[in-house]
């Protein structure tokens, strides 16, 4: 069976709708402490839609004629290099944290991981929304 591949555009309404319910996850999560359900939702919810995210950029930069990548790393790196997104850094952190949240390493990163989702992450996504909009509609 063939597959139909998702445009740009499908795919940034896609990322539209993760991001919407993870504004909302975000919003009830910054009035308190989070139980370990609440947690996981929140935190499975942002991987989602940073995963969605990613699909956006690749897709975006490829009707630029760029690619292949070779990592998120690598296709952040590109993305700011495109303006896709403001704050390179911030978005490199959200790698990074995603890795260490990664329960093959021992660390504890989970408090870190989700205080970064409701005071910073949500905000970057929120950004990229705008920029990837206005972008595909030049």
């Amino acid at each position: 069976m063939k597959t139909v591949t998702k445009s740009c555009e499908n795919c940034l309404e896609e990322f539209s709708v993760a991001l919407a319910d993870l504004t909302d996850y975000g919003s009830r999560a910054k009035n308190g402490k989070l139980n370990e359900a609440q947690s996981r939702d929140l935190l499975r919810h942002f991987e989602k839609t940073h995963e969605l995210a990613l699909t956006v950029i690749t897709k975006y930069l490829i009707q630029l004629g760029k690619g292949p990548f070779s990592g998120s790393r690598d296709l952040t790196v590109e993305a700011f290099h495109a303006d896709l997104i403001d704050d390179g850094k911030a978005w490199l952190d959200i790698v990074i944290d995603r890795i260490q949240y990664n329960p093959v390493y021992p660390i504890d990163t989970q408090e870190k991981f989700l205080e970064n989702i409701k005071k910073k992450y949500i905000r970057l996504l929120l950004r990229f929304e705008d920029t990837m909009g206005k972008k595909l509609n030049e």
